[in-house]
């Protein structure tokens, strides 16, 4: 639900700013939000992920130590991926021309706001939403009975 909410955060920012700015809105535009959507799954299920794995491996940390454990341990890839795909962006917003003025500008507000939501709102809302270790890891499995013909069967 965090991720959901944190990507749809990304869309709602890239179209508002062409909204208010009253940027032309094409077939390039839309394929720039879907492309940033991507981005922010990406980087949403990094940021879960390494939540997951922070919850494994630090069983005595609190949920909010773990969750910045978790971000503080991914920001150096964060910030390599971003400001490499951007630099890449930012060449396409220069030198592109008319065609991918917009797409690359709709990917630069993108990038920018899909750091901030998948680090700061996805984190943020899953906590709030009460996200504990036993979520995200599973407990082990109860011995069954040995005399059971059904135990550990597949129905």
């Amino acid at each position: 639900v965090a991720a959901i909410i944190a990507n749809l955060h990304d869309i709602v920012i890239i179209l508002g700013f062409f909204a208010f700015f009253q940027w032309e809105f094409s077939l390039a535009v839309l394929a720039g939000i879907l492309a940033v959507l991507g981005y922010s799954v990406n980087e949403s299920v990094v940021i879960f992920d390494r939540i997951r794995e922070a919850f494994r491996k630090f069983r005595k940390l609190s949920t909010p130590e773990v969750i910045d454990h978790a971000i503080t341990s991914t920001m150096s890839r964060t910030i390599i991926t971003h400001a490499s795909t951007e630099a890449m962006v930012l060449s396409m917003f220069f030198f592109g021309g008319p065609s991918l003025h917009y797409f690359a500008l709709a990917l630069t507000i993108g990038i920018l706001f899909g750091i901030y939501s998948s680090v700061f709102v996805a984190a943020a809302i899953a906590m709030w939403l009460g996200v504990k270790r036993d979520d995200l890891i599973k407990s082990p499995k109860k011995d069954h009975d040995a005399n059971d013909p059904n135990a550990g069967a597949a129905v």
